[in-house]
């Protein structure tokens, strides 16, 4: 069951947000037999629904049948403990299934840690709820004592482990710094993918390098990332980077926990943000990896907007439309299809002239 409160941002209303909450769901192998929205200005403190929408959920169990409940939100852990309570089901949120999808998906040493990691911070706070039923004990010898000292005890174990996770996402970073070092002495310009969750980055990168990343139809598929080499149109080489997607209320803790990954962004001499032009919210999946990348000091970086699957698209006005809205973003437009091989020539030549154009010192140019 997926639940959310109708509080549209940056262009999403909460429809959308829930119908992507259902594909987040189905990537993590969940079935979804029906949703719920309630306009609220605000969710409730302690329920995050308005008693009379919670009484309705409620009701929909037993003629729905479901098990879990999904909330399109990061919950505090007091409404996730107080919403276990009155559902008898378990309550998960936005974040908490994004997590487990990432830990599903990671397959390398590195992508373990940044997922164990953003696991850890996000429950140290939701800890107390684990020893609630002490409390409704009533108190008393051989109750308050002993809850309290396994709680700080839990505490502790997480922050102990928290810290060891954070040094060896550190060290993985200072292994990242070294190798880009490499890279720099050698003068290969670096090309870094970014964009939404699925516009097709994976495989964009097999079609420019001709290379086997895997390439799957659910969210997240891809999570370490992986640096080929192509050859650029009029001789040279350079070296693209397929990263991490991203997607509207990516968790902090995960931005926090793959700084070490993203930071090869940073490095990259052009970034290339594919786009899924046939994906019905795709100025909205544009803002939210525009926001991302402004979050990571990224925004002023030189970008060139690949507006994926033009294959897909059916040709009209709308169509047009839609490529002039993206177009405003200021940046230049290149449209292909990766996975039928369209529009790439065009796409080196706009990757050469920009490395290029950037390789030039500001005093020579014309």
């Amino acid at each position: 069951m997926a639940v959310s409160a109708d509080r549209a941002r940056d262009g999403w209303s909460a429809r959308s947000s829930l119908e992507e909450l259902g594909q987040l769901a189905a990537s993590a192998g969940v079935k979804v037999v029906g949703s719920l929205i309630q306009h609220l200005p605000h969710p409730s403190a302690r329920h995050y629904l308005g008693i009379g929408k919670l009484d309705e959920l409620v009701s929909l169990k037993g003629e729905m049948g479901y098990d879990v409940v999904i909330f399109d939100d990061e919950l505090t852990p007091r409404q996730q403990r107080t919403l276990e309570d009155a559902l008898k089901v378990k309550v998960i949120d936005r974040t908490a299934l994004i997590l487990d999808i990432f830990a599903r998906n990671a397959r390398t040493r590195e992508a373990e840690l940044q997922v164990e990691l953003a696991q850890h911070q996000y429950l140290l706070p939701r800890l107390a709820g684990q020893w609630s039923h002490l409390e409704r004990l009533g108190g008393g010898i051989g109750t308050r004592g002993p809850g309290e000292s396994q709680l700080e005890t839990d505490r502790r174990l997480a922050r102990r482990r928290i810290h060891r996770l954070q040094g060896a996402i550190e060290d993985v970073r200072r292994q990242r710094t070294l190798y880009r070092r490499r890279r720099q002495v050698n003068g290969v310009p670096v090309v870094a993918l970014v964009g939404y969750t699925n516009a097709g980055k994976s495989t964009l990168c097999n079609a420019l390098c001709r290379s086997d990343v895997l390439v799957e139809d659910r969210l997240f598929s891809t999570l370490d990332p992986i640096t080929r080499r192509f050859n650029l149109p009029h001789g040279g080489h350079a070296l693209l980077t397929d990263t991490v997607g991203f997607i509207q209320k990516l968790p902090p803790t995960l931005v926090a926990a793959f700084r070490a990954t993203l930071e090869e962004m940073g490095e990259a001499d052009l970034l290339l943000e594919v786009v899924d032009l046939n994906h019905p919210h795709a100025a909205q999946q544009v803002h939210s990896v525009q926001e991302v990348l402004r979050e990571l000091g990224l925004d002023r970086k030189a970008l060139v907007l690949v507006l994926n699957k033009v294959d897909l698209c059916a040709p009209g006005e709308e169509t047009e439309e839609h490529v002039e809205m993206l177009s405003r973003q200021g940046h230049r437009v290149v449209r292909v299809s990766a996975a039928r091989g369209l529009g790439l020539d065009t796409l080196l030549d706009v990757i050469e002239e920009e490395i290029m154009h950037r390789a030039i010192p500001e005093g020579e140019l014309c």
